[in-house]
């Protein structure tokens, strides 16, 4: 227990691995990382938020080496927003920076990839508006702009491939057969791997045509702790509490309270330097732990990602988290 009070998670158990939504936050300084490392190294970037403008501070990319002497696994939010190549296969800038963090990785630290967006989304912005993605579950961008060159970047650091699909209106949405037909469209096309993860953040999705295809293909179903998803023992259950991913991996979210907008969830949790008064929700610990459980008996590989928002600082989440998980074992 005193490992997990000083935040040192890597050895937990030989089935769990913890890591957070992104990294270098200067909030966690005197938690993750050393003070006196990254004196007048932060650098600060504004984002607008409700009307409102926050100072984000953000330390050097050499902290990594850091973090993963507390985690074990980290999911690179960064590779959302764009591809790795560009149309004649040269780098793009989300290329440089992997390339950067993969510099500091050692053999047992482990990334998850969010794949694009330009891949995930039914829509995207184009300039002031959304309208319809033309690269929607494109198998030959994903391949040659983004899956390829991760896999030969990453190697064995590469732990999963996370799909996370926007939430769809009920006047946007597709019928459960119609979204299983996409998917298996998709997932037949690409190169077969054992480390895909999907997250689908529309309810009405998560059906048994769906869950079909996942299981088809091998690829995990991504149980979310998100705003308007149902809790994680619930969307378990209505896949008949079975782990789809062929390479016994199942990966669990925690990103923001139920029933709380993503903008909300940041205005009360930043600077994410502690644990916000009524954000944390005791199911989500509960449910959480109780998975965990379930994939240790099943002899699954369960992976954790905390964000900030989902209570206002991830590596106390992971405390609790961790205290509550020995103290039920």
């Amino acid at each position: 227990m005193e490992e997990f009070n000083n935040f040192f998670f890597r050895r937990l158990n030989p089935n769990i691995s913890l890591g957070t939504a992104s990294d270098r936050y200067a909030g966690w300084i005197g938690q993750i990382y050393s003070k006196e490392k990254y004196d007048k190294r932060i650098t600060r970037r504004p984002k607008v938020m409700k009307e409102k403008t926050f100072s984000e501070e953000t330390l050097p990319v050499d902290s990594l080496e850091e973090y993963f002497e507390h985690f074990s696994i980290l999911e690179i939010d960064y590779t959302f927003y764009g591809l790795l190549l560009d149309e004649k296969g040269r780098s793009l800038q989300n290329y440089s920076l992997l390339n950067k963090y993969k510099s500091f990785l050692k053999e047992n630290d482990f990334l998850f990839l969010k794949v694009p967006r330009v891949i995930t989304a039914r829509k995207i912005h184009i300039g002031p508006r959304f309208a319809a993605n033309e690269t929607y579950l494109n198998p030959e961008v994903f391949t040659r702009q983004f899956y390829r060159p991760a896999v030969e970047l990453l190697g064995s650091n590469l732990r999963g491939l996370l799909f996370e699909q926007e939430y769809h209106r009920k006047d946007e949405q597709v019928s459960a057969p119609e979204m299983a037909s996409s998917l298996d469209r998709f997932f037949k096309t690409i190169p077969q791997d054992d480390r895909y993860q999907l997250e689908l953040r529309t309810e009405s999705y998560l059906q048994d045509p769906v869950f079909e295809i996942l299981n088809k293909h091998g690829v995990g179903q991504v149980l979310s702790h998100w705003t308007w998803l149902p809790p994680l023992k619930k969307q378990f259950k209505k896949s008949g509490e079975r782990f789809f991913n062929s390479g016994r991996q199942a990966l669990i979210r925690l990103m923001t309270p139920l029933d709380m907008r993503y903008e909300d969830a940041y205005v009360k949790a930043f600077p994410f330097d502690k644990l916000i008064e009524g954000m944390l929700q005791p199911r989500m610990i509960e449910d959480t732990v109780g998975l965990m459980h379930t994939a240790i008996k099943r002899n699954i590989q369960l992976n954790l990602i905390i964000n900030n928002r989902s209570g206002g600082n991830a590596p106390l989440i992971a405390r609790q988290i961790t205290g509550q998980f020995s103290a039920t074992g």
